[in-house]
């Protein structure tokens, strides 16, 4: 959303009585993509979905636009205006996640060096991590100590090995931004938005808010962001620890007691680039793995472990690009125990690469039997 001319409010003023609650930059946008998502076959007039957020129909019909520019809507009709979702709207539902803070409060002294976990930590969504070993401790308890000295990570590895997992399981005031190419650096600081009642406001960022409040911020996929976008962040992780707001008057913002960056990484992903400047800024940089005994404990089907053991080794090797993560496995099961374990096994050809597809299903055939085939659509019944 562009920057009005004259913007009529500052950032921090307060709502207009009678008016909603302000929303943090980008928050509105995902409640819009959530409510799309939600029921992915519909078609829905921005007043609908005004009416259901109980925000102003312009507001919600300017995020419509953004979502429909970037791929993450659909527009259907044009008399009425009507949206639907499309592949990407789901994503756009979970471009900035905010958890509740309940650790140090702002401004005060960041916590002492944090002692051994090495029981399961429950995340935001209910599920249970179970730390796994890192140098002699437990990631959880090696990433809360580098945040309490300060050292920026970076969590680096193929997707769906549980890098986000972590990360959510060490720091219970995470403030998450889901990058791509399409992230901007307002998805960081903020921008104006308007008000039910007409005014322009400056929503500051995830960015902003985890400088301000001391918490820590979680920059997934920020290889896949443009490097000059990412940028943004540098100032707040060196010795600076100091950013300016240059849409808001040149704000000058300085991070708090207990602000941490970390970031994620996936080698290999089309448009991934790791420059020089971001593994800079990153002094550890940490490999994320499946551990694979972990799946058994999980008590997803052995046969299914073994393959992926079988296919790792073989992309250790440089064989092949793909192997089965945690991810992957935990389907297998939820498949298996909807469709069959022959269902579930043929999917593990169908999610293959097909590069890798061929080296996939001598090994998927060699465990489950020749007769797995990827899910197809057969005659009708």
């Amino acid at each position: 959303m562009s920057t009005p001319a004259t913007p009529t409010a500052r950032g921090d003023a307060p709502a207009a009585p009678g008016t909603t609650t302000r929303l943090r930059n980008g928050e509105l946008r995902r409640m819009v993509a959530e409510h799309l998502a939600s029921n992915p076959t519909a078609t829905v007039t921005p007043s609908a979905i005004a009416q259901t957020l109980k925000r102003s129909s312009g507001a919600v019909g300017n995020a419509l636009a953004t979502l429909a520019a970037r791929g993450q809507a659909e527009q259907v009709g044009t008399n009425p205006l009507t949206y639907r979702a499309t592949g990407k709207t789901a994503d756009a539902a979970k471009t900035v996640t905010i958890t509740p803070r309940t650790t140090t409060p702002t401004g005060s002294t960041p916590p002492a060096p944090a002692a051994l976990v090495t029981t399961p930590v429950r995340r935001p969504n209910g599920q249970m991590y179970h730390p796994r070993k890192l140098s002699g401790l437990s990631d959880v308890t090696a990433l809360r100590r580098l945040r309490a000295a300060g050292v920026s990570a970076l969590m680096y590895g193929p997707p769906g090995t549980g890098k986000t997992s972590v990360v959510e399981a060490a720091f219970d005031d995470l403030i998450t931004v889901q990058g791509d190419s399409d992230t901007v650096t307002d998805d960081f600081v903020g921008s104006y938005t308007q008000t039910p009642d007409g005014r322009y406001e400056f929503a500051y960022g995830p960015l902003v808010t985890a400088m301000r409040e001391g918490r820590a911020l979680f920059i997934d996929d920020a290889t896949l962001i443009p490097p000059t976008v990412l940028a943004v962040v540098y100032p707040a992780m060196d010795g600076r620890r100091q950013i300016i707001v240059k849409s808001h008057r040149n704000e000058v913002v300085d991070a708090a007691p207990g602000f941490y960056v970390v970031a994620g990484h996936n080698p290999g992903v089309h448009g991934a680039v790791l420059t020089d400047a971001l593994s800079s800024r990153f002094a550890a940089q940490i490999h994320v793995s499946t551990d694979y005994d972990l799946a058994t404990q999980l008590g997803i089907e052995p046969r299914a472990v073994r393959v992926a053991r079988n296919l790792a080794a073989r992309q250790h090797k440089g064989e092949i690009g793909w192997a089965p993560q945690l991810r992957e496995l935990i389907a297998f099961t939820r498949i298996a125990d909807v469709l069959g374990t022959a269902a579930a096994a043929g999917n593990l050809l169908g999610i293959a690469p097909e590069e890798d597809r061929d080296v996939v299903a001598d090994v998927v055939h060699n465990v489950f039997g020749p007769h797995v085939a990827p899910l197809s659509l057969g005659p009708q019944f």
